[in-house]
């Protein structure tokens, strides 16, 4: 059976930065519902207000970049939920904080380079008997889990692939990131090590629970995190796109990658983002849905295949974030982790709306 987390007896304290983002007001909602008192932290004092006052919550006003003021206000809180992105800029100050004052960090992340800086601090956070574990939301938290349970079922893999299917809007957020991305171009895992790999090549048909989709490889945080959970050396992540969308991919993509590595150029895609993307409504996220399989391979023959049915991409993060805060808070993990070594392979399925299927009929 899997374990399912209870709703604490107490309130505990701990702090969210980045609370006035989108995803950041979901978590807050989400964390109250299950009975806890964060501390939102951001920038803008009048950005956190709003939310504060309704859900009756503490502020602390800090920039990123005043690491000291950080660390003095991690004082008396055990924990840090890290929602502010793009991570490739704000994650590490964050990090460094929490290695000093010894409280744990958790992240939303799905970015490449964030999940590789934060193994690189695993002897210090095992050290200091803390946990670092970025991307406890969507997607890595059901791809990661989705990975160990295939790899269990086959010993001694050697390859893994992935795909993701999703429908509805995205946030400012995850749109910054993604534009964050995009001048590093694909990848995938080959003999343990991350390499390029062509903007739209390797497309292929993967049935979902509902369809059979062309999916094309696409850059995932799973390169580096299903690597860390199961060890197999060769991993492709895939996303569902249309066909008509890869092929502007493959055309375009070269002279995307040249006007975005003008700063100003990419400065102005980050304004129009942030006045023009707002993610989706109530109704929207009700009416999401994101669908996933996964297969292992063995040299001899052996594989094993699952899929995983989720609700919206942003009200799964909601979710599984606070309970992976309520899991590290009970369980105190030492070092830098991924969700499913830390809390095993059916923790998505202990996450209410999540259901893992072996086969389709």
């Amino acid at each position: 059976m899997p374990h399912v987390s209870a709703p604490p007896s107490s309130p505990p304290r701990w702090l969210l930065y980045g609370a006035s983002g989108y995803t950041g007001q979901l978590i807050a909602e989400e964390a109250v519902r299950r009975g806890h008192m964060p501390v939102l932290a951001g920038r803008s004092r009048e950005k956190l207000a709003p939310l504060a006052e309704k859900l009756g919550l503490e502020v602390a006003v800090v920039g990123l970049e005043d690491v000291r003021t950080l660390v003095s206000t991690l004082e008396g809180l055990p924990l840090v939920l890290h929602a502010a992105g793009p991570f490739i800029r704000t994650s590490q100050p964050m990090v460094q904080a929490c290695l000093s004052a010894g409280a744990h960090y958790l992240d939303i992340t799905g970015e490449i380079p964030v999940f590789e800086s934060t193994f690189q601090h695993d002897t210090e956070a095992r050290a200091r008997g803390i946990t670092l574990m970025s991307g406890v939301g969507f997607d890595v938290v059901p791809t990661d889990c989705l990975a160990r349970y295939v790899a269990e079922k086959v010993p001694g893999a050697h390859e893994l692939d992935l795909a993701i299917s999703t429908s509805g809007q995205t946030s400012a957020g995850t749109a910054r990131s993604a534009l964050e991305q995009l001048p590093a171009g694909g990848r995938v895992r080959r003999g343990g090590a991350l390499q390029p790999w062509p903007m739209g090549k390797g497309l292929r048909r993967v049935r979902f629970v509902d369809a059979e989709r062309t999916v094309a490889p696409i850059p995932w945080g799973d390169l580096v995190t299903a690597w860390h959970t199961t060890g197999i050396p060769n991993i492709t992540t895939f996303m569902a796109l249309p066909r008509g969308a890869v092929h502007a991919i493959r055309l375009t993509y070269p002279l995307l990658k040249r006007v975005l590595s003008v700063g100003a150029v990419r400065h102005g895609a980050e304004r129009l983002i942030e006045a023009r993307v707002h993610g989706p409504d109530e109704a929207a996220r009700n009416e999401g849905q994101a669908q996933l399989w996964a297969e292992a391979r063995a040299a001899d023959g052996r594989r094993a295949q699952a899929w995983l049915v989720l609700p919206d991409g942003y009200t799964f993060t909601a979710v599984a974030s606070v309970r992976a805060v309520e899991e590290v808070l009970a369980r105190r993990p030492q070092g830098a982790l991924t969700p499913a070594r830390a809390f095993g392979a059916d923790f998505v399925t202990s996450l209410p709306g999540c259901q893992r299927l072996d086969t389709l009929e």
